[in-house]
């Protein structure tokens, strides 16, 4: 009872041993001289044979003999079942058993259930000499080491080559020392510093090259010195983590001739069946966390190769799209490996990979008595981290999430995960994503293709299923605004595709819509003479649903689903046709990364093809998430939900205004600078981030009188339902930082939308603070001015037009001057 009491609520393992005399138990003979040890295991949410397997294994590696088990499985309400093993065991081999002797054996223990299996194969089969700790940080290493060292040779430096390169008689010895310098280096009693650190891969380095003729094998040890000396911050040491984490340097991520820009900060997590990164570009961060899930070893080995570089790729074009906000762009991708496991497991696998990783996140980011004194800090700054879901995260997820971070001790657990069920704002709920792309679509028809969607008819094709949240919502949102006017001519999801050259009717799409059905369930009495849906579980099927995008024409094409990559540089010219003109002549990116840079280059170049790229198209998701986290700083749960439908209009017409203000300058600059319309969205990102940091900078050295005057600027931040009577008293609870970035990212996206990029390109680098600070006065004075006319006696007309003028025009001349 009291062991279950302890794992109830959490995902931990917790162990008694208690010793038996023999004239307790008559299945004792009297033969045997040697103690007999009762083993309690409690450990929540683990396969019952799962954990009755690794349990055994465990004790008879330890050299104990078991006689009797007993397993119960034992519901646990909301946060599922706790499995209660009681193994009666007898030490074996004259076993000396003492305090160390069990001490060891409860930890091995505890760490069994977040063991990966290639780290217990390591430990409790080929070398059992080595140890669980220095075990995990070599299976650790493989795998961080893998994307890195593939760029190099894809083949020799394959996830399975690296593994047993490194795990090989010839090399576990210099491996097993490499993971004592990391042992020694984060040791919390007597931590290595910089120096010692060096001296001693020095000379390991020396040893290594003396000791291995595999020039391979010395590649990946020399390799994972390096990852030591760039890991600022571990849990190792930490009694009850789930997973092995790092905080590291991104530095040593970067590939050899890597030109790219560096992340602000990268963690890295390696955990029971799975590895996850979490890639951000600033201090405050945001962005969601995804799973991916290979169905094949082969299909897991590749994704693994570019781990890192997808989620790189998404946090940095989160970092384009968060302009808007005061968080930079994040990302965290999980990969699990779910090859051989039943549905049942498949879910449970995924499930645990996220808490696993999320409170290895908490371990590294929540200070507490237990962090101070178990982990070595060489970052020596506080992190914070903010979360949203992205695909395969479900509900439960989100709210275990929130409730782990409350019980770790996060600032505010509530902005830890955006999308809560209750005082969050669903995306797919209210379509929040697809609002902002359908605003950027609206334009593009009308700027680039001259077509009024009101009045005019106008063909699309559409990756993403009904059942999908950007799809499903810009469905909906094509069928509101337009009408009839919207031809629907093509969907591919995951499940397969529908085609029409009149036009999906629209009444059986909401319906799938509305009961988040997936394209294949389209009913084909709905189609017209030529239309047809392809089920992907078909060959056929499957050929035309992943060539859908490619084939069929329409006027535009939104991609609002599908795995990144899609378009690359290597099969873009199959979305031209015969004659070289593309299947759509525009495409707006609902989904991230669906097509490379250089295959949007290629695609403007070769076809005019008009691109609006994803990380303006589909930013309203990441704002909203933005407004939902800081209202929860500034709203109690209750608060939040009573005015829950007030807020989200209010966030709604906020996206959209957003979204409008950088379309138009979008096709403005498209229209009167060289280039294609990506490389102008990234240029406007560029403008306003560059411009917010200048601020942020600036902020730090500002007076207290300075600071007061610019709160204004927060407030019209924020949505007008969040800026209520308690605004001051709820400020509190929200950190000085983020009102920083939230006032610099406000006057940087004022500024360039209203000026332009060249307005913030002019700017000497060293006084664009100054100018922001001074522009904002300025536009200050122009509103007292303007309202002071409207007081005048000058006739409407005229008075009208001087108006104009000053909205215009006036901040910037009256900057002007004053700069003179």
């Amino acid at each position: 009872r009291l062991l279950y009491e302890k794992v109830s609520g959490t995902e931990g393992t917790t162990i008694s041993i208690d010793n038996v005399s023999k004239q307790k138990d008559d299945i004792i003979s009297d033969s045997n001289e040697n103690t007999m040890l009762w083993v309690n295991v409690a450990v929540a949410n683990s396969l019952p044979q799962v954990a009755l397997e690794q349990t055994a294994r465990l004790l008879y590696l330890h050299n104990f003999d078991v006689q009797r088990a007993h397993l119960d499985i034992v519901s646990d309400t909301d946060n599922g079942m706790v499995t209660l093993l009681r193994m009666l065991v007898q030490p074996m081999h004259d076993v000396v058993v003492n305090e160390a002797t069990l001490l060891l054996l409860k930890r091995e223990l505890k760490r069994s259930k977040w063991l990966d299996p290639s780290t217990a194969s390591l430990v409790f089969d080929r070398y059992p000499w080595l140890g669980v700790k220095r075990g995990e940080i070599i299976t650790a290493f493989c795998s961080l080491m893998h994307p890195i060292m593939a760029k190099k040779n894809n083949l020799i430096f394959s996830k399975a080559n690296i593994l047993e390169t490194v795990t090989n008689e010839k090399n576990i010895g210099l491996a097993a020392e490499v993971a004592d310098l990391f042992l020694d280096r984060f040791n919390p009693k007597a931590p290595l510093s910089d120096e010692e650190l060096e001296s001693r891969s020095c000379d390991l380095i020396t040893k290594i090259k003396n000791d291995t003729e595999d020039t391979n094998g010395a590649d990946l040890l020399e390799k994972m010195i390096e990852i030591v000396k760039h890991t600022l911050k571990t849990n190792i040491y930490l009694k009850d983590r789930y997973t092995l984490g790092f905080r590291l340097d991104p530095a040593v991520l970067v590939a050899e001739n890597e030109t790219r820009e560096l992340p602000y900060g990268v963690i890295f997590a390696h955990g029971r069946r799975f590895n996850a990164y979490h890639v951000r570009f600033r201090d405050i961060a945001r962005g969601g966390l995804r799973l991916v899930t290979p169905s094949t070893p082969e299909q897991y080995a590749l994704e693994s190769s570019h781990q890192y570089d997808e989620c790189y790729g998404l946090a940095f074009a989160q970092q384009l799209k968060n302009k808007d906000i005061p968080e930079g762009g994040a990302k965290a991708v999980l990969t699990c490996e779910l090859t051989g496991l039943s549905e049942i497991g498949k879910n449970f696998v995924k499930r645990k990979s996220v808490k696993a990783f999320t409170d290895s996140i908490l371990d590294l980011v929540v200070e507490t008595e237990e962090s101070k004194k178990h982990i070595v800090d060489f970052l020596g700054k506080k992190e914070i981290i903010y979360l949203g879901p992205d695909e395969q995260i479900i509900p439960e997820d989100i709210e275990w999430i929130i409730k782990r971070a409350n019980r770790r001790g996060y600032t505010i657990p509530a902005a830890f995960m955006s999308s809560k069920p209750r005082a969050g704002i669903n995306h797919k709920e209210y379509g929040v994503t697809s609002e902002g792309v359908h605003v950027f679509l609206d334009v593009a028809l009308r700027r680039s293709l001259n077509i009024d969607p009101l009045t005019e008819s106008f063909t699309i094709k559409m990756t993403g299923g009904p059942d999908g949240d950007v799809a499903g919502n810009e469905i909906k949102i094509l069928i509101r605004e337009y009408g009839d006017n919207a031809k629907i001519v093509g969907i591919a999801d995951h499940s397969g595709c529908a085609e029409d050259p009149e036009g999906l009717e629209h009444e059986e799409l909401l319906y799938l819509v509305k009961n988040s059905l997936s394209i294949v369930h389209f009913n084909d009495t709905k189609l017209g003479p030529q239309g047809v849906v392809h089920n992907a579980e078909t060959e056929q099927g499957f050929k035309a649903r992943n060539s859908m995008h490619n084939r069929l024409e329409a006027d535009a094409f939104v991609p609002a689903g599908g795995r990144p990559n899609t378009i690359d540089i290597h099969n873009y010219t199959q979305f031209l046709k015969s004659d070289g003109t593309p299947s759509s002549p525009l495409i707006v990116e609902g989904a991230n990364l669906f097509i490379t840079s250089d295959a949007r280059q290629a695609l403007f170049e070769d076809a005019g093809v008009i691109i609006v790229k994803d990380s303006s198209a589909n930013k309203c998701g990441v704002i909203t998430s933005s407004y939902e986290i800081c209202a929860a700083m500034m709203l109690t749960e209750d608060e939040f939900y009573s005015q829950k439908e007030q807020i989200v209009e209010d966030v709604l017409n906020k996206l959209r205004g957003l979204a409008k203000m950088e379309a138009e300058l979008l096709f403005r600059e498209f229209e009167n600078f060289p280039g294609s319309l990506p490389h102008m969205s990234q240029v406007i990102s560029n403008a306003i981030n560059t411009a917010t940091d200048a601020i942020v900078t600036a902020l730090d050295d500002i007076s207290e009188s300075e600071r007061q005057e610019l709160m204004p600027l927060f407030r019209a931040h924020l949505p007008k339902s969040l800026v209520g009577p308690a605004f001051d008293q709820a400020l509190e609870n929200v950190p000085e930082q983020y009102i920083k970035n939230a006032i610099a990212s406000h006057i940087s996206s004022k500024m360039v939308y209203k000026e332009g990029t060249q307005f913030i390109e002019n700017q000497h680098k060293d006084r664009l603070a100054q100018t922001a600070l001074l522009y904002i006065k300025k536009e200050k004075e122009i509103a007292e001015l303007i309202e002071a006319l409207g007081e005048t006696d000058m006739q409407d007309k005229e008075k009208q037009k001087i108006v104009r003028l000053l909205e215009q025009g006036g901040t910037r001349t009256a900057l002007a001057l004053d700069l003179q």
